[in-house]
């Protein structure tokens, strides 16, 4: 497995956040993998909304 710690997990064991411009809760994703704690949006859209 490339790049991962080897265990498989199923999509309802991922962490996941309220997004602070729409309110609606978001899954981890691998892309965030390694600044997780810094996310705050669910997608570009809320984030380029959030900054106008």
């Amino acid at each position: 497995m490339a790049g991962g710690t080897g265990k498989m997990r199923r999509k309802g064991d991922l962490p996941s956040k309220i997004c602070a411009a729409c309110g609606l809760p978001f899954a981890w994703r691998k892309k965030w993998a390694r600044d997780w704690d810094a996310v705050k949006f669910c997608s570009d859209r809320c984030r380029s909304a959030k900054a106008a």
